[in-house]
């Protein structure tokens, strides 16, 4: 959804920040069940959106794998039509989101 005076919102209505189209391929895991394969499809400094993953639950921490990036840990906001919204716990630095968006369009 998207508010035209203030831009994009996300699905509770908030204000968002703009995200990088992407799709790379990137792990996840939440506890201590086995990684898997998925695909991230945006980012920003705050957040991402993956393609879903089976037994999804929102109030287990998710861990994501981005080659090249140290293991970074998100909370899930929403799951959605196949897809998965979180936001880190600790936002990435400016220079940490260029590097992911020029790894993916390689």
């Amino acid at each position: 959804m998207a508010d035209p005076t203030n831009g994009p919102t996300d699905e509770q209505g908030k204000a968002r920040e703009n995200r990088s189209q992407l799709s790379l391929k990137c792990e996840v895991r939440q506890g201590v069940r086995p990684w898997k394969m998925t695909l991230l499809e945006d980012i920003s400094p705050s957040g991402f959106r993956i393609a879903w993953f089976p037994d999804c639950r929102a109030e287990i921490p998710l861990r994501i794998r981005i080659p090249g990036l140290e293991l970074l840990t998100a909370t899930v906001r929403w799951q959605r039509d196949y897809h998965v919204g979180c936001e880190f716990t600790s936002p990435l630095h400016v220079a940490v989101l260029e590097h992911i968006v020029r790894q993916a369009n390689r």
